[in-house]
Parts: C-alpha cells; structure tokens; sequence
C-alpha cells in the first residue's frame, strides 16, 4: 500500500530556497478514480483522435494533412519541398515533424502502398514492401497532391461539411472531407487504438463505384456481384473462399489468404517473385528462405537475392538441377510468409461512435454521409442564388423608374441619407438600397437593364430546380450515382490481384527415408546421450563421462523411435533418434539441453523411448502424491518439438517411472519407511499437468524422495509393505530386510 502524502506543519513554508516541500512523496490514489480520471480521456483521445478512421476513409492526421496541402494550393499547382508541407502542417497537427512526413510518406505514389495514392510525390520515398529501404528527409523530397484529391475535396467550401477549430483555435478546419467515391473502402488502413484497432482491406475503384450505385438503385443489391473480393496495392493472388468472403462482407471480420504471384525463367533455372502478400517484407522473406536452407529443410535452392530494382519488386531463387519449380513454391508458400493472411477488422468512427461493419453496412454509411453532403452543396447553392435574386429584385424595381432614382439621390443633402430614401421610394429593403446605390454610371442603359431583367429569370429557374432537389431524394441519389459512374470512368484501373477460386495447390511433405537398425541408447546423469550400433558397442570399451557422471539409463530400441527428454521445468522435448549422429562409447556423446535448445538452467532429467506412444508414465512428488499419465498424452499430430506443462508443478519432482503396463512400484520417503503400491490402483489422467493423488502419507518435515520398480526377492516378507487402503504411511525395514544386500535404495 503506498503511503500518504505528508501535510507540511507550516503550509506558509511550502517553498523554501527553491526546494518544494513534499515534492517527490507517494499519493495514494484509489486505482478505479485513478483510470477513469487518468486514463480514460487518454484512451478515448485515441479512439477518437488518432487511430480509428471515420467514414470518409481518414484519420485525423491524414486529414490534416491533406487539407493543409489543399491550402497551400498544392491541388493544381507545382511540388513543393516536403518539409515546407510538414512545416505547414504543425499548424493542424500537434505532433513532431517526423510523425507528420511518415503521415505523407505513406499516403504518396513513390511509398506505393495505397491503390490510390493522395499525394504525387517525387525523390525516395521508401517502399512499402521493403524493411530496409528507409525513405530521404523531408528536405529532399518534394510532394503535390494527386489529382483524385479533386474528389476529395469538391465542394468543400459550400459548407458540405462542417469546420471545427484546430487545437489552439486560431484556424478552422474540416471535421471529414466530402469525399465524392467511398475512400474508406478503396484504400487501405491499418490503426491500433487502446482497447480496439482497425484493419480495413482496399477494394478495386471501379468495382467500389458500381456497387455503392447499384445499391443506391437497389438497397438490396448483391454486393458480391459486383465486388467479387479485395484488390491488393502488391498484385498478389488472392485464395478464394467463400465462406471467409462472406463473413468478412456481412460482420466486417475475417482472414483472407493472399498468394505471391512468381514466374519460372528455364533458361535461367530460377524462380522470379514478382509480387508480395501486402502482410510481409522482402528482407522477411529472404531471411526465413535463407534459415530453412541452413536447417536443411530447403536442399533444392542454391542461392537467393533481393533484385528489387527500378522496375520494382523482384526476389530470385537459384534452383538446383532437376527442382519442379511449382513444387518448390508450394513448399516455400508453407513454410514462409509468401503465403499469408490478411485480417480483415473493419472498424470504423460513425458519428463518433466505433462500429465495426460489414462492406454493405459500411457502404450503406457512406451513402447516407454523401447524401447529407449533395443536400448541404444543393442548399449552399440555393442561399447562394436567392441573395442574388434578391439584389436583382430590388434593381429590377430601381431600372423601371431610373429618372425617379437619379432625382432622390440628386435631392438628397447627405450621403448617409441616400440609402434610406432610396428604400422609401421604392419600397426596397436596405440590403437591396445599397446593392443600387453602388451602380455605376455607364450601367444606366437599356442592355444592362435588359440582361439584369434576363438574370432574374434564370435565376427564379435554378431555384425551382435546387428546391425540387431539396424535396426529393432520390434526385440526390440519382446525382451521387452520376459523380461515381464519371469517377469511376475517369480514376478507374484494372484490378490487381487475380482470385484464384479452385486452388488445387496441396502441399505433400516429403518423407524422408531413414534407415531403420537395432541401436542402443545411453542417457547419463548431467545429461548426455549417446546412440550406438550393437556392433560399435560389442567392439568399445569402457564408457567416457564426465567427472562424477554415471549412466542412468540404457536402452535398446531402433533408429526412428521418438525420444522424450523431460527436464526438471515442467517441459517435455521430443526428437527422433536419428537426429542424433551414431556414435562410440569412446566418446563423451551429444549434451541434450545444447543439442535441443532448451531454455537457459534446463537440465534433461529422464528419457523415455517410443514409436507407438504406448505405456505408462508414473511422476513421483516429494508432497507424496503420484500422477499416473499415459504416453499417448505427448503424442501430436504436428512436429512439435517442445510442450510446456510436462508434469505438474505444484510440489518438487521425486522421480519419473515408464511401465509398459501397471506393476508395483517402490516408495521411500525421508523417514525410511517404505511402501508398496499396485499402479493399478490409482486412477489414469489424461491431464499431464495433474497434481496425481495422495500415496504415502508424510510427516511434517518428511517427504518422498526415492521411486522404481519393485522387483520380487527384494524384501523377504513384501506383505509387510502393503496397504489395502491410499494413501498409507508404509512401513520400517525389518531386521531380514535391512541385513539383504539385495536392497539397494540408497
């Protein structure tokens, strides 16, 4: 419990030659105010202003910038250096510059990961696929939005939108953008909040376009005829399946599996990786390539380069002589991330709200969103042309009478008068007065009557035409349906990502041939194994260990069983025996922990051979409980090569027994009483990580510390160390048995 903050005896003292009294001491503060006081507002300024996007497909910083860009009219004018941008930016955006350009960097043409890049970029930008390729300064580099961003932000100063303060209210700026296609779904965007995170999959422009107009036609369009799958910004396959492709359409969730897309040079034996899952790295690739050549899971390739170049992404493996290629990525695909998925978590700010939606709710979204945008531009337009109206009303009253106009602005002493009597005579209002009073001269003739008078028609014609707009619905709709149809035709681009719908590609692993012969295994105390043939031991002579190392166990099995090495951490690490190198007895063998990997002070305890996972494993625990598990519970159906949870942890490990069937076993504890159990007796766990059932009973202080098999002729009278109920204290040697020299616990 923290200690309480210390109240000073003179509060007039609190500062004394600079020191702060109290300053430093532990406040204790109850967790639950602490986090929703602390870390609430923190969470939610995450959720809301940093990491989720919002329905026109952006998150604040990429708004900001896009904006400040568009300020600076960067929309139709030249590149200007990117740092002049950052710079601009800082006035939006609170954060550093180097937060801001990475912002920039990844929304250009040259990062290449957008479908549709916002920014038209030039110098070194990086690439999205490469690790390694880190992108120039800003000082370098030179940026221009592209022209999609026309689409972005038509008619953003018809109040489409609304404009909030930026964070030291000294400028405004817009809330979302009125995006004219549905940029949320034709780029993608990734965002991790606290608590939530977003993972939105792009989609082809055109096929967005179509189907967002089909379902404005039709609200119960089928999305998937029109929007068939994803389109990737790398051009990898796309693995078809139905049912990911339809949990991800209908809850906005899901894991799409993409494909690198590769050509076979003949000439050149080599196989050419020309497109990436959007997921991974080249230097991610090559490296796992390179790793499973060195384990020797990947003999038939010779050499592998990064060949990125100018004409973009490339990644070439040599192939040894006689290598199916085919078979070879199908292997490659298995084992690296040239085959990967891609979670789909379509998390989106509606309203201010997260909400994660389904591609037809998400676009259902999106078209209410556009038809409020169309009804405020519509609206803008409207107020816009009824104030002109009514400037030409008032001058259409003015023109008929010009005589009159000219005769009270004459007559009239004072300047400031001149408005009032020209609204008295004319019964116009002050606004209309002051639109005629500033008429010049030369327009006081018959054709600038005759073109006002003209105006007012066309206008009272436009009017009718937005208020007819105003009242209906789906004239809006009719007209976002035209915006998508010209965007889709104008920005439009082939997909690709080709869908593979029948994929056939199965992967058979390829089953070494290992030679199967009688050997005998040796496992030592410190942990050293050593596997020898029948003939090298009947021609060896004595064993070389270590110091103080004895062999603790001797086994005579085949060369393709499974050996199970349990350590003294709850762990189980399994091989087969041919992963380890014949040997001699002249020799001190393989060290275990070194030979498997295991963790740092894990030590190999007990050994155990098997090819059929049948039989018995009996753990002993010094509380004087014992688990009975059989073997086939550390069977797998993968190569795994480390299982956590080996045995239970609850109480120290006395000793581990492998039976073939149940038989008596011997117990000792401490005290040196001894006791004989049937393994029948105790119930089989499937569990490994049992805690077993209590045995011996044990004294405070005493504990079990010895277990093996009993063998017959060990003690004179065995019924002495039976018991027909568990669990039992045992019993004491008896004079017979203490004088055998048969017994041999110690």
């Amino acid at each position: 419990m923290a200690s309480k903050k210390k109240t000073p005896k003179n509060p007039a003292a609190m500062k004394t030659h600079g020191v702060i009294n109290g300053a430093g001491d532990v406040v204790e503060q109850p967790i639950v105010s602490t986090i929703r006081e602390n870390y609430m507002p923190y969470a939610m300024s995450v959720i809301m202003s940093r990491a989720i996007p919002e329905i026109d497909g952006f998150k604040p910083s990429h708004r900001k910038l896009l904006y400040t860009m568009y300020k600076m009219g960067l929309l139709n004018g030249a590149r200007t250096k990117s740092a002049n941008i950052v710079g601009a930016t800082m006035k939006l955006n609170p954060h550093g510059d180097s937060a801001i350009y990475d912002t920039m960097v990844r929304l250009s043409r040259g990062y290449e990961a957008l479908l549709h890049p916002y920014v038209d970029s030039k110098g070194n930008f990086g690439k999205f696929y490469s690790r390694d390729m880190a992108w120039a300064a800003s000082r370098y580099t030179e940026a221009k939005l592209a022209p999609i961003c026309n689409e972005l932000f038509r008619d953003i100063d018809k109040d489409t939108v609304d404009f909030v303060d930026n964070y030291d209210n000294t400028m405004k700026e817009p809330s979302l953008l009125p995006a004219v296609f549905p940029s949320v779904l034709v780029n993608a965007n990734t965002g991790i909040a606290v608590g939530m995170a977003s993972n939105i999959c792009s989609f082809n422009l055109k096929e967005a376009c179509e189907t967002t107009a089909a379902l404005i036609r039709d609200p119960n369009h089928d999305v998937k005829s029109t929007l068939p799958a994803p389109d990737f910004v790398g051009g990898c396959q796309i693995i078809y399946d139905e049912k990911v492709i339809d949990q991800v359409y209908e809850t906005g969730r899901g894991s799409i599996k993409l494909r690198a897309k590769y050509d076979y040079d003949k000439s050149a034996n080599c196989i050419d990786i020309l497109a990436i899952p959007s997921t991974t790295t080249c230097e991610v690739i090559i490296e796992k390539i390179i790793d499973l050549v060195k384990q020797g899971k990947l003999k038939e390739i010779s050499d592998v380069r990064d060949e990125t170049g100018i004409n973009g992404l490339k990644i070439t493996i040599d192939l040894k002589r006689g290598v199916d290629p085919d078979k070879l990525m199908t292997k490659l695909c298995r084992f690296t991330t040239l085959e990967d998925s891609y979670a789909c978590n379509f998390n989106v700010l509606i309203g201010g709200v997260p909400m994660v939606l389904g591609v037809k709710e998400l676009l259902e979204e999106w078209i209410s969103f556009r038809i409020e945008c169309v009804k405020r531009r519509t609206y803008y337009d409207r107020s816009k042309k009824a104030d002109k109206l009514h400037l030409l009303k008032g001058l259409e009253k003015i023109l008929l009478d010009i005589d009159k106009a000219i005769k009270i602005i004459r007559e009239t002493d004072e300047e400031a008068e001149v408005v009032p009597n020209l609204m008295i005579g004319f019964g116009i209002d002050k606004t209309q007065a002051e639109y005629v009073a500033e008429i010049k001269l030369r327009h006081l003739n018959r054709e600038y009557i005759l073109k006002r008078t003209k105006d007012i028609e066309d206008l009272e014609k436009e009017i009718a035409e937005l208020d007819e707009i105003l009242k209906s619905k789906s004239r809006v709709k009719t007209i976002i349906v035209k915006e998508l149809k010209d965007i889709g035709e104008k920005y439009g681009q082939p997909r690709r990502s080709i869908i593979i719908y029948n994929d056939n590609t199965k992967y058979e692993e390829e089953i070494e041939e290992v030679p199967d012969y009688p050997v005998t295994l040796f496992f030592t105390k410190e942990g050293y194994f050593k596997k020898i043939t029948p003939q090298s031991l009947r021609m060896s002579g004595a064993h070389k260990l270590k110091d103080g190392d004895e062999i603790i166990q001797e086994i005579e099995f085949s060369n393709n069983c499974d050996l199970l090495f349990f350590t003294d951490k709850c762990q189980v690490y399994k091989a087969k025996a041919f992963d380890f190198s014949d040997t001699k007895a002249s020799v001190l063998g393989d060290y275990v922990a070194a030979k498997l990997s295991m963790d740092e002070n894990e030590n190999a305890i007990k050994m155990i051979a098997t090819k059929d996972y049948k039989g018995i494993i009996i753990f002993a625990f010094e509380n004087g409980k014992i688990a009975k598990v059989p073997l086939s519970s550390y069977e797998t159906k993968t190569n795994r090569k480390k299982l956590t949870g080996a045995y239970s942890d609850k109480s120290p490990l006395t000793g581990v027994l492998f039976i073939d069937e149940d038989k008596e076993i011997l117990l000792k504890s401490s005290s040196g009483r001894m006791l004989l159990v049937h393994s029948g007796a105790l119930a089989l766990k499937s569990t490994r990580s049992t805690q077993g059932v209590a045995v011996m009973k044990l004294k405070k202080g005493q504990r079990l510390f010895e277990i093996q098999e009993y063998k017959e002729g060990t003690f004179s009278k065995p019924q002495r160390y039976r018991t027909r109920s568990l669990p039992a204290l045992g019993a004491l040697l008896s004079n017979e048995d203490t004088a055998d020299e048969q017994l041999s616990l110690l």
